[in-house]
């Protein structure tokens, strides 16, 4: 009973690892894809239809705006990544990874070109099956979140109140 309990916890160790990486991986080399040309050309319908975006957009311009995202990129999952030598640091890039794909979903809602025309509101385009992806790494920096929030709190016991 006991080894099938350890291989779980097993599975689920490198389960988290594999993950982590993953995450970090995906943000960071998107992040660095944001200096490309081709790119800011990409985000132009997402970031043009954004309530929030397309103010960054007219005052930043769309290059800039593209490296202003992909410097957070790269700061997010390095912080993600960083889980074994600074878990709250690692929490703290989680937490910006979720509200980042938290908004990246909205572009689902105000980019028109994430539906296929003429197909209804549930026929994704290309880009709106791109975008829903995130929907995993979401789920995916809400459990690398936890599971630094645990390392940092074995590490430094429970706060006295």
């Amino acid at each position: 009973m006991g080894t099938g309990h350890s291989y779980a916890d097993g599975l689920a160790s490198v389960g988290f690892s594999v993950l982590r990486c993953a995450l970090a991986t995906n943000i960071l080399w998107i992040g660095a894809l944001k200096f490309k040309p081709y790119e800011v050309e990409n985000d132009e319908p997402l970031v043009t239809s954004s309530p929030l975006f397309s103010r960054l957009r007219a005052r930043l311009g769309a290059e800039k705006l593209n490296r202003l995202i992909g410097v957070t990129e790269i700061a997010l999952g390095s912080l993600i990544v960083a889980k074994p030598f600074a878990p709250r640091a690692s929490a703290i890039g989680s937490f910006g990874a979720t509200g980042m794909f938290v908004t990246t979903l909205s572009f689902l809602a105000t980019t028109p070109e994430a539906r296929q025309e003429g197909q209804g509101i549930l026929s994704l385009s290309q880009l709106g099956q791109f975008l829903l992806k995130d929907t995993v790494l979401l789920g995916a920096a809400l459990l690398t979140a936890a599971e630094s929030l645990r390392a940092a709190t074995l590490l430094t016991g429970p706060r006295a109140r």
